[in-house]
């Protein structure tokens, strides 16, 4: 019970504590955040390019029919906008 006071009573100071010093606090600050940015940097960059990838196990495979049935819809589609386009609506403000 006597360490939660002396835990609490800290936090409470700890703002006033680090306005005071508010240049250390900024310099220790940009040190967490360069270390930080370091660590992310390393991680997602430098050993993204050390692993290798699994793209080259299985080689990419054209499925015609797929594309054909695509296709086909796509023309649906711009047979539908086109006849959109040439029908007259009657204006509502009339």
């Amino acid at each position: 019970m006597l360490k939660f006071k002396k835990i609490e009573v800290f936090f409470k100071k700890l703002p006033k504590i680090l306005a005071e010093r508010a240049f250390l606090t900024y310099l220790g600050l940009l040190v967490l955040a360069l270390i930080l940015g370091g660590f992310i940097f390393y991680r997602y960059s430098i050993l993204a390019k050390k692993t290798e990838s699994p793209i080259g196990e299985k080689p990419l495979h054209f499925e015609k029919e797929l594309y054909n049935k695509v296709l086909e819809i796509w023309v649906k589609r711009e047979e539908k906008f086109e006849e959109a386009d040439s029908k007259k609506y009657p204006d509502p403000f009339r």
